[in-house]
C-alpha cells in the first residue's frame, strides 16, 4: 500500500490487478465473438460463392444431356451443313444455319445502332461534359436498360415498324430492322457506359502532353483518349453483342417467327431466342425430338456468349493492367 502511495505521490498510476485482468478478459472474449462472426460471415459468402457454381454446372449439364440425346437422333452434318429449319414441320429439316442468320442479322443492326451512338456519347461525357453534366446525365441514359424488354417489342412492332414502312414500302411488318434498330437503343446504356468508363480512366498525362503539342480538344479525344482506351470499347462492343444475341422479347414481337437462310433486314427472320419462346410455348411433348430441339439451339447460344465474355474479359482485364 504504501508503495502504490509512493507512486501516485510521484504522478504515476497504478491499476488495480483484479480490474486490470478483468479488462483483459474482456478485450479476449470480444476478440473471439469478432472472430466467430467473421467466419460465420465468410461461411455464408462461401456458401453464396458454391451455389452460384452449381447452378452454373446444373445448367451446362442439362444443356450437354439434352444436346447428346438430340444428336444421337440427328446427325451433325444435317445439323451444320442444311440451310433449313423446320424441326416443327411433317418434313423436317434441322439446319441450324437459318436461326443463325436471323440473330446474326438482328445483332449486327444493334450494333451498327448502339457502336457510333454509343461511343460520341461516351466521348463527350468523358471529354467534354463538365462534372455537374456527366453525373445527371449518366444515370438518366443508363435508366435505359432498366425498361422492360416486352416494352421494347411492342414500340419496334407499334411505333418502329410503321415509321419505316413509310420510308420502305416493300418491308414486311414484322421484319429484322425494326428490331435491331430498338435492340440497338436497349443496348445503348451498355456500350456507353463502359466506353466512357475506359476514357475516363485514360491518364491526365496523356492528354496533357497531346496538348503540349499543339493538339486541339478533338484532336485530344479522338486520336489520343480513345485509342488509348480501345480495348475497354471493344470489351464493351463483346458484352453488347452478347446481349443483343441472347435478347429475346423483342425479336420473338417484332422480327417474325419464320426461319429464313437470309441476311435482308426486311423480311420477317427467325432468332434462336425467338425459337425457344415459341416451342417453349407450344405444345411440344416433353422427350420429343423437337422438344430436344429447344437444349440445342440453347446449347449454340450458351457457347456463342460465352465465348464473347471470355473474350471481353481478357480484353478488359489486359486494357487494366496497361494502365496499373
Amino acid at each position: 500500500m504504501a508503495n502504490i502511495d509512493t507512486l501516485t505521490n510521484k504522478g504515476l498510476t497504478v491499476a488495480p490487478t483484479g480490474r486490470t485482468a478483468a479488462g483483459m478478459h474482456d478485450i479476449t472474449r470480444s476478440r473471439k465473438g469478432k472472430r466467430i462472426r467473421e467466419k460465420f460471415i465468410q461461411f455464408i459468402l462461401f456458401l453464396c460463392g458454391i451455389v452460384s457454381i452449381f447452378t452454373t454446372l446444373g445448367i451446362i449439364y442439362v444443356l450437354i444431356f439434352e444436346t447428346v440425346s438430340f444428336f444421337r437422333e440427328v446427325s451433325p452434318i444435317q445439323f451444320f451443313f442444311d440451310t433449313q429449319w423446320t424441326p416443327l414441320f411433317a418434313e423436317k429439316h434441322f439446319g441450324i444455319w437459318p436461326l443463325v442468320c436471323g440473330t446474326f442479322l438482328t445483332s449486327v443492326i444493334a450494333m451498327l445502332v448502339a457502336m457510333p451512338i454509343g461511343i460520341l456519347s461516351a466521348v463527350y461525357l468523358s471529354e467534354y461534359a463538365p462534372d455537374r453534366v456527366r453525373k445527371s446525365l449518366k444515370p438518366s441514359l443508363e435508366v435505359l436498360a432498366g425498361i422492360p424488354t416486352v416494352v421494347y417489342g411492342y414500340f419496334a412492332l407499334l411505333f418502329v415498324t410503321p415509321l419505316l414502312k413509310g420510308l420502305i414500302p416493300t418491308m414486311s411488318g414484322f421484319n429484322a430492322l425494326s428490331p435491331g434498330i430498338v435492340m440497338g437503343i436497349m443496348i445503348l446504356p451498355i456500350v456507353s457506359s463502359l466506353s466512357e468508363d475506359a476514357m475516363y480512366a485514360v491518364p491526365q498525362s496523356l492528354r496533357e502532353g497531346a496538348y503540349a503539342l499543339g493538339a486541339r480538344k478533338i484532336h485530344v479525344s479522338f486520336l489520343v483518349v480513345v485509342p488509348a482506351a480501345l480495348s475497354g470499347i471493344t470489351a464493351s462492343f463483346l458484352l453488347g453483342v452478347s446481349r443483343a444475341i441472347g435478347e429475346t422479347m423483342i425479336v420473338a414481337i417484332a422480327a417474325g417467327q419464320q426461319p429464313r437462310f437470309t441476311l435482308n433486314p426486311i423480311v420477317p427472320i427467325e432468332t434462336m431466342t425467338a425459337y425457344i419462346v415459341q416451342v417453349s410455348l407450344g405444345d411440344t411433348p416433353h422427350g420429343t425430338l423437337e422438344y430436344h430441339t429447344i437444349f440445342v439451339v440453347g446449347m449454340m447460344l450458351f457457347v456463342s456468349t460465352f465465348a464473347l465474355n471470355i473474350i471481353s474479359h481478357w480484353l478488359r482485364k489486359r486494357y487494366r493492367e496497361a494502365y496499373i
